[in-house]
C-alpha cells in the first residue's frame, strides 16, 4: 500500500504530521509485537511455540511421565480453551502423547454436543465454563480442516461421539505460569497444521 503524504507549507506542519505518523507507527508496532500467532519472538523461537526452558521444566517433564502411563486405547485427551469469540474448542492429544504434541482442533457437534453446551432447561451455564476442563472424548478426526476467522487458524475438525470428565482443575497445560486471558488467543500452541 502505498500512501502519499503532502509536505505542508511550513515547519509547524511538518512536524504535526511527523509526529502524527510517529505515534501510527509506534503504536501499530506496538500491537504488532503483542501479536504471536506468527513471527518470531526473542531467542530465535519461532513466536507462538514452546521453548526448550518450557519443554524441559521439571514440572513438565515429571507429568509427562504421567502421561507416558496412560493405558493405551480409542479415546483421546482434550483440554477445552477457550477464547472468546473464536470456533475452536481446545487442545487433543492421544493417550501417553505429550501436550506439546497436540492439536487444536473444532468440534463437529453431529453426533453429540460439546461439553460447554447450555442445556435447555435447568439453570445453564454460561459457554466457556469449563476453560481447561480435561476430558476422555471419543469420535473422529473428519480429514476436513477448518477455517476459524477470528483466530485466523485453520485447525481439523474432530466428529465427537462420547466425552467424559477427567478433573475440573488439572492444572497447566503446557507449562507452569502460563498466562490465560479469555479475550486473547494463546500466547503458546503446539504446532498447527497448515
Amino acid at each position: 500500500m502505498t500512501h502519499i503524504v503532502k509536505r505542508a507549507g511550513n515547519r509547524h506542519g511538518c512536524s504535526a504530521q511527523r509526529l502524527a505518523l510517529g505515534i501510527i507507527l509506534t503504536g501499530a508496532g506496538f500491537f504488532l509485537s503483542s501479536c504471536t500467532t506468527t513471527g518470531t519472538s526473542g531467542g530465535g523461537n519461532i513466536a507462538g511455540q514452546l521453548t526448550p526452558a518450557q519443554i524441559n521444566h521439571p514440572q513438565v517433564k515429571a507429568r509427562n511421565a504421567v502421561i507416558a502411563t496412560e493405558p493405551p486405547g480409542n479415546y483421546y485427551i482434550g483440554r477445552r480453551w477457550w477464547t472468546d469469540g473464536t470456533r475452536f474448542w481446545g487442545y487433543m492429544r492421544q493417550p501417553g502423547q505429550p501436550w506439546s504434541e497436540a492439536q487444536l482442533v473444532i468440534m463437529n457437534e453431529s453426533i453429540i454436543k460439546q461439553p460447554d453446551r447450555a442445556p435447555e432447561e435447568g439453570v445453564p451455564q454460561p459457554h466457556g465454563y469449563d476453560h481447561n476442563y480435561e476430558y476422555r472424548i471419543w469420535g473422529s478426526f473428519t480429514g476436513a480442516k477448518i477455517y476459524d476467522p477470528n483466530s485466523n487458524f485453520v485447525v481439523p475438525e474432530f466428529r465427537l461421539s462420547k466425552f467424559e470428565l477427567i478433573s475440573a482443575n488439572p492444572g497447566f497445560l503446557f507449562y507452569p505460569g502460563e498466562p490465560y486471558n479469555p479475550r486473547q488467543l494463546p500466547t503458546v500452541h503446539p504446532p498447527f497444521p497448515n
